[in-house]
């Protein structure tokens, strides 16, 4: 069993916004797999209880997409104690509220309640990870669920498909070409045994991480955690063997359709490395220097001064495989989108060529350490992040190391990287 405490504390001073203590936490392995993660803060009486599973939208289950979000959806039906619909009566009742979501590389359920009711969320999540009912009316129930919530948030909203698109066009062979809300078809065309069959690979202790924070008793909770997750028995080892994806050596040149919007969009995207290296780190304060907030540059050139664009933005979406940097930018009046492309070129050059000032510099650590502190503000995002940095990054320490690692990226990196990276050789065009 791995026990370590977190005990040194540290002030990092930031601009205007006060100051970042370390985050405290107790982590440790049941004999079934299933990682815990500890974190008291007895401040309020409030707990969040979380589990996050290593299963996304990139596990199939004989070639089929979409089960882990539709997973999102059914372990809410009910469990052999928990009565269809009731789920969300028990929460709202005892005073709590709880949620799920689910990326291409995790799914994530969590419920916020009053401390006295701890054991209460404990028990809710080993009924789901144990006793789940996964019977064909569940099934049919959500598979209408999730084909209203495709329609709302992809197929009748403006640019609704636009990540969809870019990954369809930058992923070849790795599964995040395809849709994390998966093919409805595929869904479908699914029998009631690999819906069965996809949670006894998946929802195991051995493939989970349990958080539990907030105001807790260490030594009480550690015993809650054993007598109901302990007997639950642990699952095969989760193998994976994504093809890799082949380097993009041009420019490839992508069209779309979408009939809610009346403006046209530009899209550029490029791929980049896994969330977890460096260059990663790099590109997200990248984005920031292009299009965080009113004085970036291409909101300040594109938006404010030459009046070219409605919108613009730059973004580094992080994965565990894969990263995807996408700029998109809508056109403002008789703009052209080769306009805007040459606009946006014009400013990826200068990064590739010069260094951003000390000011712009300065400027951008102060932003990202605040957004370690604001990331860091509530128990529930304490909770998600000592997750996602455990399951996802193989390392909870990193919840720790954010800010140093940020300070420690140089003025010179972030050309390096716009060179490396936002190449018009390695551009997806869309």
């Amino acid at each position: 069993m791995i026990n370590r405490f977190k005990l040194t504390a540290f002030g990092l001073f930031l601009s205007l916004s006060g100051v970042a203590q370390e985050v405290e936490f107790t982590e440790y392995d049941l004999d079934n797999g299933l990682h815990v993660i500890l974190h008291q803060d007895n401040t309020a009486p409030v707990v969040t209880t979380s589990v996050m599973y290593e299963v996304g939208g990139k596990d199939r289950i004989n070639g089929k997409t979409g089960f882990a979000h539709f997973f999102e959806h059914l372990l809410f039906e009910g469990t052999e104690n928990i009565g269809t619909g009731e789920w969300f009566k028990i929460v709202s009742s005892n005073g709590g509220s709880n949620n799920a979501n689910t990326s291409n590389d995790r799914t994530y359920y969590y419920e916020v309640f009053p401390s006295n009711n701890l054991e209460l969320g404990l028990w809710m999540e080993s009924e789901r990870m144990l006793h789940p009912v996964i019977g064909q009316k569940g099934v049919d129930t959500q598979n209408e669920v999730v084909k209203e919530e495709r329609r709302m948030r992809y197929d009748n909203t403006p640019y609704g498909n636009i990540i969809n698109e870019i990954f369809a066009n930058l992923f070849e062979k790795h599964p995040y070409k395809d849709p994390n809300v998966g093919y409805m078809e595929d869904l479908d065309a699914a029998t009631l045994d690999e819906f069965q069959e996809f949670f006894e690979i998946y929802y195991k202790p051995n493939n989970a991480t349990l958080v539990v924070a907030g105001d807790i008793d260490i030594e009480k909770t550690k015993k809650m955690i054993q007598d109901y997750f302990g007997p639950i028995p642990s699952g095969d080892a989760v193998t994976r063997e994504f093809q890799k994806e082949d380097p993009i050596t041009e420019t490839i040149e992508a069209t779309a359709y979408d009939a809610n919007i009346q403006i046209p969009a530009l899209l550029l995207g490029y791929r980049t490395p896994a969330f977890m290296e460096r260059d990663a780190y790099v590109l997200d304060m990248i984005s920031s220097i292009l299009s965080d907030g009113k004085s970036s540059r291409l909101y300040k050139k594109l938006v404010d001064q030459q009046k070219q664009a409605l919108e613009v933005a730059a973004i580094n979406l992080g994965q565990q495989d894969y990263g995807t940097y996408v700029i998109l930018a809508l056109p403002l009046g008789e703009t052209t989108l080769e306009t805007l492309q040459q606009e946006i070129d014009e400013e990826i050059v200068k990064l590739q060529n010069e260094l951003i000032s000390q000011r712009e510099y300065e400027k951008l650590q102060n932003t990202f350490e605040n957004r370690f502190v604001n990331a860091n503000s509530s128990i529930s995002g304490i909770a998600g992040n000592l997750a996602t940095y455990q399951k996802l990054y193989g390392d909870t320490d990193v919840i720790n190391e954010q800010i140093d690692i940020n300070r420690s990226i140089t003025r010179k990196e972030f050309h390096q990287d716009v060179k490396k990276y936002l190449n018009p050789n390695k551009t997806l065009k869309l």
